[in-house]
């Protein structure tokens, strides 16, 4: 099953196959070969929330693959997406650029059709130039040409269940490690789980994996959503998809670790965006944009460590790039490699981090822009006068549902007027506002905060030269 001549909507992956080593010979891609050998796992889970992993506090939800692979690597307690929207925040995991500056926008697959720029050199270009054996199974998610994703390896998600068969998924992964034998491998795994299609992937049963079943009073409801027995019954659901991550999760460890090539492997594992409730996903509140970011670095002994440096997502190519000794594209990267936090227990200078949104779907236009440090938040609507648009799943879960049905007017503290109406800037202090419901933008005696986190979102646009800064 390695090598499959079709994907789905996306045919360009026939090409990419047929193109085979072509692409290797590419002199926009071609890069001198680094000198260690050394192997990336890139493990990519979908609307897994931060807050729903027992590693991360949560002591209802059973974990214990995941949780192992924290205890045996660097738990990051201050990670964020730059934009917690499927395909877009995909986009910036693989090339270590923002939304508005590679061209995934939003969504990628259908009618959506958004793409990285042809200049865009993703992971899996600068990996295969550098003579890697390059591997994808199950989701991508993200649009660009052969010469961007010439995968030699590939396991479409229709061949694993929609990307949710973590048993079949494991077996193709070990597959690709006995292929690779002695070359040095980046492989891409992205699993489905936990997102909403098909009751969270719930209504059929998968090889290998006994379903962990939760009751609704066995969840644990976030502040931001309403204490109901229907969005009780939905989160015990997606806590069931959760554990059934984890356990998939867990085969593909275990066969990395039976191939001999865990010991030369830098394991990585995160999440998209937030969980698909109403505050979570397509949100730059922090259910959104707050996420799981565990590394295991097989050459540093930081077991069970938490690092609590603020890092985006855009930081996990040049990451990877340090990690390999692979020279960087002839362009500028806005992150930094996190390899040097895995020496330091209190890093200075990791204490902001920036976000951009501007679609979802391509119906679901709402550009946003945004900064975090360690107590405030910054965001700015940039066509105010518009209203809030929910995803199609959100729209369409039970939650949303009784909401709606209900009546309901607030969304846990937040009123839900003011979900969907928002105001041009908003302004949290996170210490004393946690849930992000008082907005402090047009608090005079917070006029110093709002003026710095403004300057630090334009600050960011100008240097990454945003298509949206003019409407600024």
């Amino acid at each position: 099953m390695g090598q499959i001549n079709q994907w789905g909507r996306r045919s360009f992956i026939q090409t990419c196959i047929a193109a085979g080593t072509t692409v290797l010979a590419s002199k926009v891609f071609a890069q001198t070969p680094p000198n260690r050998q050394r192997n990336v796992l890139l493990i990519v889970a979908d609307d897994q929330g931060r807050d729903q992993l027992g590693c991360y506090g949560n002591r209802r939800i059973e974990t214990p693959h995941l949780d192992r692979l924290a205890a045996e690597g660097v738990k990051f307690s201050n990670a964020f997406a730059a934009v917690s929207s499927c395909s877009a925040s995909r986009g910036t995991i693989l090339t270590g650029l923002y939304p508005h500056q590679n061209g995934q926008y939003g969504h990628e697959h259908s009618y959506h059709n958004f793409r990285l720029q042809d200049w865009v050199q993703p992971l899996p270009a600068l990996f295969a130039a550098n003579q890697y054996r390059t591997g994808l199974i199950g989701k991508l998610h993200v649009g660009g040409t052969p010469q961007q994703f010439p995968f030699d390896f590939v396991v479409p998600p229709e061949t694993v269940m929609g990307s949710r068969d973590g048993k079949t998924i494991a077996e193709q992964a070990g597959v690709f490690f006995n292929e690779a034998r002695d070359r040095a491998f980046f492989l891409l795994v992205g699993y489905s789980d936990p997102h909403r299609w098909g009751q969270f992937g719930n209504l059929q049963s998968y090889p290998g994996v006994t379903p962990k079943v939760y009751q609704e009073g066995e969840v644990i409801v976030p502040p931001f959503l309403p204490d109901l027995p229907e969005v009780r019954r939905d989160l015990a659901q997606m806590y069931q998809a959760v554990s059934r991550l984890d356990a998939s999760v867990g085969l593909l460890l275990a066969q990395l670790k039976a191939s001999g090539r865990d010991r030369e492997t830098l394991i990585i594992y995160l999440s998209d965006n937030g969980i698909p409730f109403p505050g979570g996903k397509t949100n730059l509140y922090e259910p959104g944009v707050r996420l799981p970011l565990i590394l295991s670095n097989p050459e540093i002994a930081r077991s069970g460590k938490t690092q609590n440096a603020m890092v985006s997502f855009i930081d996990l190519v040049p990451t990877l790039l340090d990690w390999t000794g692979i020279v960087p594209p002839d362009y500028p990267l806005p992150g930094r490699s996190l390899l040097p936090l895995f020496n330091q227990d209190s890093p200075t200078g990791w204490d902001r981090v920036h976000f951009s949104h501007t679609f979802h779907g391509v119906h679901l236009y709402y550009p946003m822009r945004g900064a975090r440090n360690r107590q405030f938040k910054y965001i700015h609507n940039l066509f105010p006068e518009l209203q809030y648009p929910l995803s199609d799943d959100i729209t369409a879960s039970p939650t949303w549902q009784t909401i709606v049905a209900k009546n309901l007017e607030r969304l846990g503290k937040r009123p839900l007027s003011t979900y969907l109406n928002r105001p041009p800037e908003e302004l949290y202090d996170l210490e004393d506002d946690p849930d992000e419901t008082n907005n402090l933008a047009d608090d005079p005696r917070f006029a110093s905060v709002l003026n710095t986190l403004r300057g630090n979102v334009r600050q960011m646009q100008e240097t990454t030269k945003d298509p949206w800064l003019r409407y600024s």
